[in-house]
């Protein structure tokens, strides 16, 4: 063993998803870490036969995190504990790269700002502690205009790199001086008072005006940054075109077919969530993402806030006949690492980095392994690895 936890093994018996297909009974190698097509001198040789390999999944947008971070208002003080249980619901769902978003809005609460800087200080105590990658993203509300001036510094402090912009006002009823469903619970969640809550909202959309151009200067900042920028719920081809224009070729969720048929049309990413596919449409009544999946306008599935998704909707493709296993396996490995630009991972190939997912009989994860060091792993399967 190396000294940074990897192991030398020669994994032998098992069906190994190649970029082109299952390598039935397949051999892979891995050493420092990284994949080999030779084994290393002293190689350990794991019999696995009976269960499948596949690439590690990289989950670009999950904020289902939140529930070990805050599992009750108050009760959580240690935000570093709830990022490392984290990392073992991330790792016993073969996720082996995981974007953590956070929401940075004027909702208050586990999505205000004050909660934002505990998350990212508590990812950044203890990232390099951990054997699954994490990445911080920001999920900034556009309407936060008094935000706008601090905001670049704060994320470069946080240590994010990649930001997603989301409009969650509900525009319609501000308009008509009306208030939206479940004020009174989204202000005292926020600890506000709802009367004063739902005048800060009309006030947010009093000045929507003043936020393009707030957001134009903010985009050419962060880009000067080196940060990777994307859009959220994009409704129509105008929203995508106008996101475009700010350089966020990244489209997550959007909401239509008419959204994502523009991202697609000029070689922006598209990201859809993978409960949709497992449930078998959004539960807002927006797009289906086994049709948008069928017309070829996806490039990664993410877990949104169920962690379990992504394997179960790629599985899902590829049983039904919608995808084939290596493209429907690519939703959650190559796909996402050409979005996020890791090069290093995302096939099970010479040189990449040793991220995969060891799958039993039933589909269920057995191992993991991220880096080449394990992260998970349970039942028979520890056996093989130990005995």
């Amino acid at each position: 063993m190396s000294g940074n936890g990897t192991v030398a093994l020669r994994l032998v018996g098992a069906d190994v998803l190649r970029p082109d297909g299952l390598d039935r009974g397949g051999v892979l190698s891995l050493a420092g870490g990284r994949l080999r097509n030779d084994a290393a001198d002293g190689a350990r040789e794991v019999d696995l036969s009976g269960y499948r390999i596949l690439p590690g999944i990289i989950d670009l947008h999950g904020d289902g995190f939140e529930r070990h971070v805050a599992p009750r208002r108050g009760a959580m003080k240690q935000m570093a504990e709830g990022i490392r249980a984290t990392e073992a619901e991330l790792a016993a769902n073969g996720i082996t790269t995981g974007v953590l978003a956070q929401f940075y809005s004027w909702e208050g609460g586990l999505r205000g700002p004050e909660f934002a800087d505990q998350v990212f200080a508590g990812i950044a105590e203890v990232r390099d502690q951990l054997v699954t990658d994490l990445i911080p993203q920001l999920r900034f509300e556009i309407h936060l205009l008094e935000a706008y001036a601090t905001l670049p510094a704060r994320i470069a402090d946080w240590g994010v790199s990649y930001v997603v912009f989301n409009d969650h006002l509900p525009h319609d009823r501000l308009a008509a001086g009306k208030k939206p469903p479940r004020l009174t619970g989204q202000a005292l969640k926020a600890g506000r008072n709802p009367e004063k809550h739902f005048e800060m909202l009309l006030e947010l959309h009093r000045r929507r005006a003043e936020v393009a151009p707030a957001l134009d200067a903010l985009c050419v900042t962060l880009q000067a940054q080196g940060v990777r920028i994307g859009s959220h719920d994009d409704h129509s081809a105008q929203d995508r075109s106008a996101w475009r224009q700010r350089r966020a070729r990244i489209s997550e969720f959007p909401e239509t077919a008419e959204a994502a048929e523009a991202a697609r049309s000029a070689e922006d990413h598209v990201i859809l969530g993978a409960p949709n596919v497992v449930r078998g449409g959004s539960h807002k009544g927006n797009a289906s993402a086994v049709e948008l999946i069928a017309m070829g306008l996806c490039d990664a599935l993410a877990s949104d806030y169920h962690y379990p998704s992504p394997r179960r909707a790629a599985l899902m493709l590829a049983k039904t006949g919608v995808l084939s296993l290596e493209a429907a396996w690519a939703l959650l490995s190559s796909g996402p690492a050409r979005v996020l630009g890791l090069s290093d991972r995302g096939v099970l190939s010479e040189g990449k980095r040793a991220d995969l997912v060891i799958l039993d009989a039933a589909d269920q994860v057995a191992a993991t392994l991220s880096g080449g060091r394990v992260s998970h792993m349970s039942g028979d399967i520890a056996a093989r690895f130990l005995g």
